[in-house]
């Protein structure tokens, strides 16, 4: 059996905002071609985590180490990270076409001066057909579908060949039929790079992940699916339950209160 490849270790992490912990002793490996769901309680802290790992947020203590799974001097430069967004951070009415959202995605490989190459404007048109949205690269954002927007923002962030991808809630907004054609393209991005994904859904994280790891301050993990409803209990600290439904599932919450 081929032993897995670290690509990111985070140990003893903690973080915190105006002097408020909101991450502590946080310990956690993500394998090269991983496909790792981030579920917790609104406020728990999944956010937090994935701008630590995004270098958006420094932490109080610990570190993030990145190792690369790909042969020195092949695709060289630093470790590439993909990153969707929330749906809600983005601005629909900023004059911007969907071959620009794409080709955005490799500003971080390119200085400041360089224009894009004829080979950029084709390798976003090779990501905008498998996102499915051939002939839409002159189109504004503002005029495109929420699925559609969401699929472009997916190009964007896979476009300059990430070793990882995060995902931060990525169905958002999105109906049932996008949402399925959305985690179509996830399957298929894993055969080439792990996936961070992080959702509030646990049934659909549940059904589409390989690991899992749940963020209330502290991040217990596991290494597969197959966890239990006292696992979930235990993390969320509330009653949860789970229902099924066709090939996505929904989730719904037990009536609850939290402790004061």
């Amino acid at each position: 059996m081929e032993e897995k490849k670290p690509l990111i270790e985070i140990k003893k992490l903690q973080a915190a905002y105006d002097g408020k912990t909101v991450l502590r002793d946080v310990n956690l490996t993500v394998y090269d071609r991983d496909f790792l769901g981030i579920i917790g309680p609104n406020g728990g802290g999944k956010t937090t985590l994935i701008k630590c790992i995004l270098g958006l947020l420094k932490p109080v203590s610990g570190e993030i180490i990145c190792h690369s799974c790909r042969p020195e001097g092949e695709k060289t430069g630093k470790f590439r990270m993909g990153y969707l967004p929330q749906y809600t951070g983005i601005d629909r009415k900023f004059p911007i076409t969907v071959e620009e959202v794409i080709l955005s995605g490799l500003s971080g490989s390119k200085h400041l001066t360089s224009r894009y190459t004829a080979a950029d404007r084709e390798k976003a048109r090779r990501v905008m057909e498998r996102m499915g949205l051939e002939g839409l690269g002159n189109r504004p954002i503002g005029a495109l579908s929420g699925g559609q927007l969401q699929r472009a923002l997916l190009g964007r962030a896979v476009v300059s060949d990430p070793e990882v991808v995060i995902l931060d809630e990525p169905a958002t907004y999105l109906d049932r039929h996008f949402e399925a054609r959305l985690y179509e393209l996830l399957a298929d991005l894993n055969r080439e790079c792990a996936i961070i994904l992080v959702s509030h859904d646990i049934g659909t994280v549940l059904q589409q992940v390989k690991s899992i790891a749940c963020v209330n301050e502290t991040l217990d993990y596991h290494p597969d699916t197959g966890i239990t409803t006292e696992w979930l209990e235990r993390n969320f600290q509330c009653p949860i339950d789970l229902l099924g439904h066709g090939m996505l599932p929904h989730r719904v919450l037990g009536q609850h209160r939290h402790p004061s």
